[in-house]
């Protein structure tokens, strides 16, 4: 069979759960469909950096990350009598973690950086940038299966990669997505808390040190997020390699109902750019971080 139809064929069934998912979890207005088109392309060409470093390691072995873990080879883990782990393994897809997670992070910050309004904005935009991901690597799975066992083998992993596979994609970056919008509107967010707790005592030591407590806390959002994405695509990868399985299922059930719960949360809806006198806390490709409203000046009493 010529290899063009295997191609098309591993694009074809790459592209079915692509859709499902994208049709679950995707729900923006016509008017912001523009960018989800964009976001997924950009996040399905954010693996070819990841393939083009791969490669470089026959040229310069030195950049290969993955080196470093084989130092802990020796060194094992015992999580119970019966669940013995190499330290490497865990350090492996750990880098693994950081290497996809950021990837998939900078296709967000490249498309749509400036079109984020409110945390859900965040949140649905790196699901679809996880989901472009997810589709170029299930391609790339799905045609080296078809060429070296043949496309009678290729029904299990298609059904593993569809339900399992993608989905933790989608978590992983779905949960970053929440705290980076929460990171985005960090001013926002802190001037609604500060409003509600009356928080003077807090304000003292930022306005002594002269610290700018919205930056602090958009860092620390934004590394709260990769730690947790990181450290879930970390253990998803740890049960397939120590085969467990039966844990896959209620990790990604539970994964499943924390996404949708955040999706649907009134908090999450509420465009700070409306709301509020500053509609971003990030560093702006101008330099500035705050970016005062038009809309607010205009309507603040005199």
């Amino acid at each position: 069979m010529p290899q063009i139809f295997q191609i098309i064929g591993s694009i074809i069934l790459a592209a079915i759960p692509a859709i499902i998912w994208g049709n679950i979890f995707f729900h923006k207005s016509p008017e912001r469909r523009s960018f989800t088109f964009l976001t997924f392309i950009m996040g399905a060409l954010a693996v070819f950096p990841i393939l083009i470093y791969k490669f470089s390691w026959q040229f310069f072995p030195w950049m290969n990350a993955f080196k470093f873990a084989n130092y802990y080879r020796n060194d094992i883990i015992g999580f119970s009598h019966a669940i013995i782990l190499p330290l490497s393994i865990i350090i492996t897809f750990m880098i693994v973690g950081v290497i996809e997670e950021t990837m998939k992070f900078s296709s967000v910050k490249i498309v749509d950086d400036d079109e984020i309004k409110n945390i859900d904005d965040s949140i649905e935009f790196f699901i679809l940038a996880a989901l472009g991901f997810a589709f170029t690597e299930n391609i790339l799975y799905f045609y080296n299966i078809w060429i070296v066992e043949g496309p009678s083998n290729l029904l299990l992993p298609f059904l593993f990669r569809s339900c399992f596979s993608t989905f933790a994609h989608l978590l992983f970056s779905g949960l970053l997505g929440y705290y980076y919008g929460i990171a985005h509107f960090a001013t926002t967010i802190l001037q609604e808390e500060m409003r509600a707790k009356n928080s003077f005592w807090a304000r003292i030591p930022v306005k002594l040190l002269f610290f700018k407590r919205e930056t602090f806390f958009y860092q620390e959002k934004l590394l709260e997020g990769m730690i947790f994405a990181v450290g879930l695509h970390a253990l998803f990868n740890i049960f397939l390699e120590m085969g467990l399985t039966f844990m896959i299922v209620p990790f990604l059930v539970g994964g499943y109902v924390t996404l949708t719960y955040l999706l649907d949360l009134k908090e999450n809806h509420k465009n700070y750019g409306k709301l509020l006198n500053y509609v971003r806390n990030h560093p702006h490709k101008s330099g500035v971080y705050f970016q005062r409203n038009p809309l607010a000046d205009a309507i603040k009493p005199n």
